[in-house]
């Protein structure tokens, strides 16, 4: 008789030790859902480098904070800092105090003091440097273009345009501006 209490805790402890296991296995139990405009991971200060198939830096990301958002695989970053290398080992950096890029940094969107300059080369080489600033600026990188529709301000060498409007292709050398265009040309010194 005395054992008869400690018998019954025990058969209701398999019990519910053998509840637990059914249940916990029930592929109907209700599973958790993430809010699909919610970001599913945070950087802090961080920097994401990636490199060609040959090991050379292509390009770095850095940013004072990222958040991932996995339904579009975009990344929203506070006062981003991009600097990319293309082939010709040419150097482009943009800066903003909020960005948004893709996956593989291919395509950039710049809120807030944008700016996206495209550094001249050395004697050897004849590129010019050329400055983009705007309160919005969308940078292909891969492709070299950059957009705006809002207003902009481009400075090629020491030429300065602004503009309502933007469309720059650096691989086909055209830029189109549109709207209220002024634009300030000197003479080249040697």
């Amino acid at each position: 008789m005395l054992f008869l209490p400690v018998f019954l805790m025990g058969l209701l402890a398999l019990g519910t030790y053998w509840m637990v296991r059914t249940t916990s296995d029930n592929p109907t139990a209700p599973v958790l859902m993430q809010h699909p405009n919610q970001p599913d991971y945070l950087m802090h200060s961080f920097s994401v480098k990636t490199f060609g198939s040959g090991g050379d830096l292509r390009s770095e990301v850095q940013g004072k904070l990222a958040r991932h958002f996995p339904q579009t695989g975009w990344l929203d970053i506070e006062e981003i800092r991009i600097r990319s290398y293309d082939q010709n080992g040419y150097v482009t950096t943009a800066s903003a105090q909020r960005g948004l890029t893709n996956q593989d940094g291919s395509e950039v969107q710049l809120t807030g003091d944008a700016i996206v300059v495209r550094e001249g080369g050395n004697a050897s080489k004849a590129q010019v440097r050329t400055e983009y600033r705007g309160e919005f600026l969308h940078a292909f990188m891969d492709t070299e273009q950059v957009t705006s529709h809002r207003p902009v301000e481009l400075r090629r060498g020491n030429d300065v345009f602004t503009a309502d409007q933007m469309d720059f292709d650096n691989v086909q050398q055209v830029i189109t501006l549109q709207g209220r265009v002024r634009g300030t040309l000197l003479p080249h010194t040697k």
